[in-house]
């Protein structure tokens, strides 16, 4: 499991699987707006690690950014760290 300390979001954290297909599972957010956070995660499962990283991308809440910017950010360095 991939975890990602977010930044500038009401959530705290990131954190998901990448299957053999390179597609998210079990995405969960630490802390957030429960309905938004667990809502995001399952627009999210299934579906690939780019597909969802360029939909998401500048996703504007506050701050500059959201929690769904914030995952594209969490997929993004995940992809580095590969």
């Amino acid at each position: 499991m991939f975890t990602y300390k977010t930044q500038g979001t009401c959530s705290r954290a990131v954190s998901f699987d990448v299957d053999t297909e390179n597609r998210l599972r079990n995405v969960r957010f630490e802390g957030g707006c429960r309905g938004n956070t667990q809502g995001v995660a399952k627009l999210a499962e299934g579906r690939t690690l780019d597909e969802v990283e360029n939909l998401l991308a500048g996703v504007q809440c506050r701050n500059g950014t959201s929690c769904p910017d914030q995952l594209s950010k969490a997929i993004e360095a995940y992809k580095q760290s590969l």
